[in-house]
């Protein structure tokens, strides 16, 4: 199966109708931060949830056997279960603008319907307790725009690591031969390992060309450190202290079913892009959001969107990696966060 282009901005918001805002907190003591995706009114939703450690709200709702048809936004958020709090701040913010499931018998008297995933960060800022809070969400909600998306350390990826290395937020897209677009929108916060033996990208067959002739050359002896300290990682690691959370969506017609589908096939451009995914360690979560304003697929381009989305997750996880930039907060008696790019890379010294 060819694989389809990117969109104009390759990111999730070529969706038509579909926003993305960020609320970041890097200030002295703190590295974390929400994302929230705001699909138009309408939007259907699913969901499918791995791993031993997730952290989620309202996805039970997603259920096809329960009543709500409809999301009005997706709060992705750093601050492990704390941060599940950032998401009253966008359902505020959302009925404030009277959106919501009609719950009682006048204008305005709506339950905005949120899912929400977080990630773990606490501490990597070098305060515990700072983490989002509803402030935070409302923010993220404000600041949401169909425009292009910052990628890397940036809301809910501030203080997101991966492998070892500094994760953060990546987005893509691509657009089917019949014009139906399927985008992704990653935090990347794994316990597995973006790199390949060889220090390269295990997400980098599934670039477009254009993006692998940018990849930086790894250099065998940082790739040979990177290892060597992923093993002594490994052995300290702690259960529900990483996960990939993130949301695909298409402007093609799907029921909650369909879209519960979407976001289970979606799980396997974690697996290609992320060694290992779906451990004791992470709570991997991936929700799907259709917007219905294109007819639904005929089962063709059923799998080929299923096979895009997919592929637009280890697109984002590679773009989120890519962008990331290291962070030092060891002075605050937080984390030092090493980017693919200063890890991996003899331009500087090794640290």
């Amino acid at each position: 199966m060819d694989l389809a282009p990117p969109g104009p901005l390759d990111a999730i918001t070529d969706l038509p109708g579909l926003r993305v805002g960020h609320a970041t907190r890097d200030e002295p003591g703190w590295l974390t931060g929400t994302t929230v995706v705001v699909p138009p009114v309408g939007t259907v939703g699913g969901v499918d949830v791995r791993g031993g450690g997730p952290g989620t709200r309202e996805t039970d709702l997603l259920d096809p056997r329960h009543a709500v048809d409809a999301v009005d936004a997706v709060v992705l958020s750093g601050g492990s279960a704390f941060g599940l709090a950032s998401a009253e701040g966008a359902m505020a913010a959302l009925a404030d603008d009277g959106r919501g499931w009609p719950a009682g018998p006048e204008e305005g008297q709506v339950v905005p319907i949120v899912p929400a995933a977080i990630v773990f960060d606490l501490g990597r800022g070098g305060a515990w307790r700072h983490h989002p809070g509803a402030h935070d969400g409302r923010a993220a909600y404000l600041a949401a725009s169909d425009g292009p998306v910052d990628e890397g350390g940036v809301g809910a990826g501030t203080g997101a690591r991966a492998g070892g290395l500094k994760g953060g937020v990546g987005t893509a897209s691509a657009v089917l031969p019949d014009g139906t677009t399927v985008g992704a929108l990653v935090v990347v916060n794994a316990v597995g390992s973006p790199l390949a033996a060889d220090g390269t990208l295990l997400a980098a067959p599934l670039l477009t060309d254009e993006e692998r002739a940018t990849l930086p050359a790894p250099d065998p002896g940082r790739v040979a450190a990177y290892w060597d300290e992923r093993a002594a990682e490994t052995a300290a690691l702690r259960a529900g202290t990483a996960t990939t959370i993130g949301v695909v969506a298409t402007d093609a017609t799907l029921a909650k079913a369909g879209c519960g589908m979407l976001a289970r096939v979606a799980h396997d451009g974690l697996a290609r892009a992320l060694s290992p995914v779906h451990t004791a360690f992470d709570g991997d979560t991936i929700f799907a959001l259709a917007t219905g304003s294109r007819p639904a697929p005929d089962p063709f381009v059923l799998v080929a969107l299923q096979t895009e989305a997919a592929r637009c997750i280890s697109r984002a996880i590679a773009h989120a990696i890519l962008a990331a930039q290291s962070v030092d907060r060891t002075a605050d008696g937080g984390a030092h966060l090493l980017s693919y790019r200063d890890a991996i890379t003899a331009d500087l010294p090794h640290p």
